[in-house]
C-alpha cells in the first residue's frame, strides 16, 4: 500500500517539475533572439555546460540512488 502511495506522489511530483523544467528551457532558448539580448558564444556553452552537468549530475543520482548538493548558476 505505502508503495503504491510512493509511486503516485513520484509520479505526481516528476510530471510537475519536468514540465516546469522544460518551459524554464524554452524560455532559456528565448535569450536567443539577438534583436533582444546581447551574448557571446562563449556565454552560450557556458548555458549549455550547466544545463548538461545539472542533468547529467540527475542521472548519476538516479543511477545510484543518493543525494548531491545543488548549485547557483552564474555567468
Amino acid at each position: 500500500m505505502a508503495r503504491e502511495a510512493d509511486r503516485k506522489k513520484f509520479v505526481e511530483l516528476a510530471e510537475k517539475r519536468v514540465t516546469r523544467a522544460l518551459k524554464d528551457i524554452k524560455l532559456i532558448g528565448n535569450l536567443s533572439n539577438r534583436s533582444n539580448y546581447s551574448y557571446t558564444e562563449k556565454d552560450v556553452a557556458t548555458i549549455y555546460k550547466a544545463l548538461k552537468k545539472g542533468l547529467d549530475e540527475m542521472k548519476t543520482r538516479f543511477d545510484s540512488k543518493g543525494a548531491g548538493e545543488g548549485e547557483i548558476f552564474k555567468l
